[in-house]
């Protein structure tokens, strides 16, 4: 469970900022730094920014859809490891849209609540944060619901399946030292 959790959390922050680095592109922004550090908050800096609202959207939105997308593909690929997925897709909906849902709550300046921020400054309404998380927190309470079984939890009595404990804990070092390199070499 902790390496799940553990790789739920770095793997969510890449999704989130690749979801703002997509929408700086289509909405000709230009990345100037991606920050991805297992020790760090993540963040995406632009050195050009013409649609604020759009990009900082973004992050939150892909970082939803791209897991659930993965886990949609994961039910026709990996059936036997969707519970991975499913847990994945449900951390993200629930990190995303409680980030959004009470971001706006820290509108002063507060730097974990950057992207609620941004939204309202650019036109966004606290009122629509919320709607998102209200939408988001539940999906990802739903598709982790039944998973606990999976994770040695309840009728399992400690029991999990042996392979997708290593490997999940082999995935998390990975992206840890993957995220830790890429920090160093573009610092």
């Amino acid at each position: 469970m902790v390496s799940t959790a553990g790789f739920s959390w770095l793997a969510m922050m890449v999704v989130h900022e690749l979801g703002h680095a997509l929408n700086a592109w289509l909405s000709s922004g230009i990345v100037s730094k991606i920050v991805l550090h297992p020790l760090a908050f993540s963040r995406t800096d632009l050195s050009v920014n013409p649609h604020p609202l759009f990009v900082a959207w973004g992050g939150a939105i892909w970082g939803c859809l791209i897991p659930l997308g993965i886990l949609a593909l994961a039910c026709f690929i990996a059936r036997s490891y969707k519970y991975l997925f499913a847990w994945w897709a449900g951390f993200c909906c629930i990190a995303n849209g409680a980030y959004l849902a009470v971001g706006w709550l820290f509108s002063g300046g507060v730097k974990a609540a950057d992207d609620a921020n941004v939204i309202m400054q650019n036109g966004g309404d606290w009122w629509q944060l919320i709607i998102f998380g209200l939408f988001f927190i539940p999906m990802g309470l739903w598709l982790w619901n039944g998973l606990g079984p999976y994770f040695g939890l309840g009728a399992a009595h400690g029991k999990v399946d042996r392979k997708a404990a290593v490997g999940i804990m082999a995935v998390l070092v990975v992206l840890a030292v993957c995220e830790v390199y890429i920090s160093w070499r573009c610092g």
